[in-house]
């Protein structure tokens, strides 16, 4: 039988201990540090587009350009993570992360133009976008395949609530100081990993003489980064249909189609992202459940604190403060649904997860101009139950079967499907949404009643119950038993 390490690496130098050891958890540490200003700078950021208008004089399409600057940022970064881990040793590359990324935190604090201010956000998208697949490596070399459920439950604690404190911290920065400190929170952190890192990340294995896949490189990075523009120049347009749209989104998934067969060829030894691991079952179908739900939840995640200031009246604080309970639900059962997994299998707690997330959605479809408090907190905890239940365990499923060897790709390979899910969402339920305050609109004689912006919110999560529900089916495909030893991809395709 084929070696599934040929290289002689293991799937983990981490003991076989059930236990997250003291060690584990420390590493743990440091990679949630490094999440944690990734993003929460995203949605802090999202709290101040009206403050950079009033700022900078500026339109909502002109300031918009610091979310969409960051986020081609991490579309054309994220690719690149796989072959420089392997390349540099992840240690060092998450180094340079933090380095870059509290760099270009100072300097945007800066900024006195608002076209300075995107394009040092450029610079924090290069060093945001490696510190997730970074993370994810890191942790699941510590811990092993048969740990890595409870040590995906600790990464998705900043993914998870990140998009609910965000708005929370940013507007209370923006009422008690300026804009400015949704930027410079990160130097003291920035500070404070980069030494934690240091100090408790040990150097780990490099490979100098894997060649850099510069065709690859050419054609993804370019490609991403043109098909999200045009994703995320669609809620502005408020159609598909438009020339701007089209060209750069059609013109960038050439680009991506091109990538695929030169990635697949037996010529390119070291592709950027390897698609070859789509030969493993559980990659392929923790990829398409991932998508399916990234889509919906970071699409809903637009909607709740808009439906709060729209249709109730609360300020941007308390809008993000009504979705603590959607955060409380999560940490409850991460915890728990990463132990689960491990023992159980990541199957089943999806199916529950999942289930949970469509019920609160479901619930959500009701909500109306004047429906209680309880009711709609009530709603939130339920698919915060369920997220927290849903998104670690699926990455935990793609990343248990993976030798050393691949995981750092496979994590850049789950970050690119997630990021490009995210975007897609994003932009989808925006423009599902616009199109419905519109119809209300017109149906009340131009201006719409509380009512019918209240109806409009409901039509759309009509839209993100089905998506979700949807996810059940890749998930009835997920392992329903704990993690196997890896087994090489190579072997898998029978070279």
């Amino acid at each position: 039988m084929t070696d599934p390490h040929p290289d002689g690496a293991t799937a983990v130098d981490a003991p076989q201990d059930d236990k997250l050891d003291r060690g584990v958890l420390i590493t743990a540490g440091v990679v949630v540090l490094g999440a944690i200003m990734s993003i929460l700078d995203i949605t802090v950021v999202s709290v101040a587009l009206e403050t950079f208008q009033r700022e900078f004089d500026a339109t909502s399409a002109q300031v918009a350009w610091t979310m969409t600057g960051y986020t081609l940022a991490l579309a054309t970064v994220i690719p690149l993570t796989g072959w420089a881990a392997d390349r540099f040793g992840t240690k060092r590359l998450y180094l340079l992360a933090v380095l870059l990324f509290t760099i270009g935190s100072v300097l945007c604090a800066v900024a006195d133009s608002l076209q300075v201010l995107v394009i040092f956000r450029v610079l924090q998208g290069l060093g945001g976008g490696m510190l997730m697949p970074l993370g994810m490596t890191i942790l699941t070399h510590a811990a092993g395949p048969h740990r890595v459920g409870r040590v995906m439950a600790v990464m998705g604690i900043p993914m998870l609530l990140g998009p609910i404190f965000g708005p929370i911290l940013g507007g209370w920065l923006i009422d008690i100081a300026s804009w400015h400190w949704i930027f410079l929170i990160n130097l003291p952190i920035g500070v404070v990993a980069i030494v934690y890192a240091w100090i408790v990340l040990e150097k780990d294995h490099v490979e100098p003489s894997e060649t850099f896949d510069w065709l690859g490189v050419l054609l993804l990075s370019p490609g991403l980064a043109l098909f999200l523009y045009g994703v995320s120049s669609i809620p502005e347009h408020g159609t598909v249909a438009n020339a701007e749209v089209l060209t750069t989104g059609i013109l960038g998934l050439v680009l991506v189609a091109l990538f695929v067969p030169w990635a697949l060829s037996p010529r390119n030894a070291h592709p950027l992202v390897d698609l070859r691991l789509f030969a493993f079952r559980n990659m392929t179908v923790a990829i398409i459940a991932m998508a399916l739900f990234a889509i919906a939840f970071f699409g809903a995640s637009l909607l709740f604190p808009l439906y709060f200031q729209q249709v109730r009246g609360e300020s941007a604080l308390s809008a993000g403060a009504l979705l603590a309970p959607q955060g409380i639900g999560a940490m409850l059962t991460m915890p728990v649904a990463g132990t689960l997994a491990d023992k159980k299998g990541p199957g089943k707690v999806v199916l529950v997860g999942i289930s949970l997330v469509t019920i609160g959605m479901v619930m959500f479809t009701q909500v109306g101009a004047e429906t209680s408090y309880t009711y709609i907190l009530g709603s939130l905890f339920v698919m915060g139950l369920g997220m927290g239940s849903t998104m670690m365990p699926i990455m935990s499923a793609a990343l248990a079967t993976l030798t050393a060897h691949t995981t750092a790709r496979g994590s850049t390979l789950l970050n690119i499907s997630q990021q490009v899910a995210a975007s897609i969402g994003t932009a989808v339920f925006s423009v599902l949404l616009t199109n419905a305050l519109k119809s209300e609109a017109e149906a009340a004689g131009g201006v719409p009643t509380l009512t019918g912006m209240a109806d409009a919110f409901s039509s759309v999560f009509v839209s993100g119950a089905v998506l979700v529900g949807c996810c059940l089916v890749p998930a009835l495909f997920l392992p329903r038993k704990p993690p196997e030893e890896p087994v090489d991809p190579s072997v898998v395709m029978g070279h």
